[in-house]
């Protein structure tokens, strides 16, 4: 399997232009502005961090004018650090039932990010908290198979929480040179 996921659209148009593999998954992983949707729905196949309706709604409208459906994943925010984005626990729930609705979507599980702690046992609770989360919507609503958590950081503590899916760019890239 082949998944590259990116985290800045400009980024990931680019790489996307350069590689032409058809067996890859591209991911978009990072907070997608609404304005944004346009310049990857033609052939994104994962976008883990959807945390409104008006973002959900932007990406159904804009994938329907290419025939297909794209997989999404509710961000929550389990951390409460006003410096992540994600839905509030409390509203998960109601946002995975709106969004599901929607057509053109598929709503297929949750992310979270956890704190940026130097200890990664210190995430663990956001972890545990949104593996909790997924059994009770769950039980409400449908299926969720993605539990994507955790980083190149605390990703091992993550997949001990259930993490289905992880992003370690990092691990294995190195870190992000400064943007211009």
């Amino acid at each position: 399997m082949f998944d590259i996921g990116e985290s800045y659209v400009q980024e990931m148009r680019q790489k996307h232009d350069e590689v032409s593999d058809e067996r890859i998954k591209w991911h978009f992983i990072g907070h997608l502005q609404s304005n944004k949707v346009k310049y990857i729905v033609e052939w994104i196949h994962l976008i883990h961090a959807v945390d409104s309706i008006k973002l959900g709604n932007e990406i159904s409208r804009c994938v329907a004018r290419f025939g297909r459906q794209v997989d999404v994943l509710i961000e929550v925010n389990t951390s409460g650090e006003a410096t992540h984005y994600g839905v509030p626990i409390d509203e998960t729930l109601m946002l995975v039932k709106e969004i599901s609705q929607l057509p053109n979507i598929n709503v297929c599980g949750l992310m979270t990010m956890g704190p940026f702690l130097p200890d990664p046992e210190e995430s663990r609770p956001a972890f545990c908290m949104l593996r909790a989360l997924r059994e009770t919507i769950e039980k409400e609503t449908h299926k969720l198979p993605v539990l994507s958590m955790g980083m190149s950081n605390d990703f091992e503590v993550a997949i001990e929480e259930g993490a289905t899916m992880i992003r370690i760019g990092t691990a294995i890239f190195g870190s992000r040179t400064t943007r211009n």
